[in-house]
């Protein structure tokens, strides 16, 4: 077999803590899902997860190596993502949960957001290229391949858990917003888990 039944044994139980330890992508996924239901916040989850999958593949291609070329690589990454969210969190204090005239959250839409913030979080990739490689065994070949099988167990796992969350937090979103006062309360908390990912994400540059 490709992968040594035993090495992938050992790695879903570890994939599987990762993906329940709360992050920036289970808070995208739980404001998502506060601001517009389930059906975008489980949307976020699978563009979340297929930025994962992305950036497994550009590991298995050699992505070390590129970034060890270029180290600024991480600091546009870091930066973009950093407007991006900002931007979310401006967009969602002046756009109203309900009203006749509001726009629903388009699924669509969670799934591209979902995928910028995930491809735009440097501690992803760093994440892949120093997690994934100890399970890899090159004697094997086809270590792509191998790359890709073991990112698509990780990022099932976290489709499931950022979904989940999501989802619970979309029925708890929809009881909320039948108060407008509590509709004002629950935008500035989306606004702020977007600003708090945003300031985190400019943070780390520091570090």
């Amino acid at each position: 077999m490709l992968v040594d039944p035993l090495v992938l044994l050992a790695f879903l139980p570890a994939a599987l803590a990762l993906n329940l330890t709360p992050g920036a992508d289970m808070m995208f996924c739980l404001a998502q899902g506060m601001r517009g239901g389930a059906a975008p916040a489980i949307a976020a989850s699978a563009g979340i997860s297929v930025g994962g999958l992305i950036t497994v593949t550009l590991a298995g291609l050699g992505l070390g190596a590129v970034v060890a070329a270029m180290p600024w690589l991480f600091g546009v990454i870091r930066w973009v993502g950093v407007a991006y969210l900002v931007w979310l969190a401006i967009h969602s204090l002046r756009t109203p949960l309900t009203g006749r005239d509001t726009p629903a959250v388009r699924p669509s839409r969670a799934f591209r957001d979902g995928l910028i913030v995930n491809l735009s979080n440097p501690k992803v990739i760093l994440f892949v290229l120093a997690f994934i490689p100890q399970f890899v065994d090159p004697a094997r070949g086809q270590v792509l391949l191998q790359f890709m099988i073991f990112g698509a167990a990780l990022s099932i796992g976290g489709f499931v858990v950022n979904g989940a969350v999501g989802y619970f937090a979309g029925g708890i979103g929809r009881a909320m917003v039948r108060d407008m006062r509590i509709e004002r309360v629950l935008r500035y908390v989306c606004a702020s888990i977007f600003m708090g990912l945003a300031g985190k994400l400019a943070w780390d540059s520091r570090t």
